[in-house]
């Protein structure tokens, strides 16, 4: 009798085991935190693996800045832009989805990403552009080397997608 109830007692054990295993895999599926990147991306981790969270050069209290819904994101600018050069001519600078981008003119290659509702492209030669929604319209702001996104832009011309679906 004895061995019966330690054989009982040794598969309720089990059983709670695996009942608790089971559980903590649900949980850990609900208790976890999506990081969204600037390029769209997510990245899901569960919060029992994180020890702390930190913002560099942030104040005491750190404050998550949201988006308002009708600011722009990535989908708004993927497509073929004509924009002006600064001296009455235009060109064409390419936003493709993965954040990789093209122009006909200069150093033809780029990286691009949305910064708070703005395409910011940063071309092989230093030279940097954005492309801004202005009211109802887009203008490009273009950035010398050496200057930051918030300098006074190099020139600002008019901003058009030409095929406003991604391609």
């Amino acid at each position: 009798m004895r061995r019966l109830a330690g054989v009982v007692c040794t598969l309720g054990l089990l059983s709670l085991g695996v009942c608790g295993a089971a559980a903590k895999g649900a949980a850990d599926e609900h208790d976890s935190m999506v990081i969204t990147f600037r390029d769209g991306h997510q990245q899901k981790i569960p919060m029992a693996d994180i020890a702390r969270i930190e913002f560099q050069g942030a104040a005491s209290q750190a404050v998550v800045p949201s988006i308002p819904p009708d600011v722009p994101g990535m989908k708004h600018f993927v497509g073929k832009w004509e924009v002006g050069e600064g001296n009455g001519m235009t060109f064409l600078i390419t936003l493709a989805a993965n954040g990789q981008a093209h122009k006909t003119i200069g150093a033809s290659h780029g990286t691009w990403t949305v910064v708070n509702g703005e395409a910011e492209i940063s071309w092989d030669d230093g030279w940097h552009d954005a492309i801004r929604k202005v009211g109802n319209k887009h203008e490009k702001f273009a950035f010398e080397p050496g200057k930051t996104f918030s300098d006074k832009p190099s020139n600002v011309t008019d901003a058009r997608n030409t095929s406003p679906e991604p391609i």
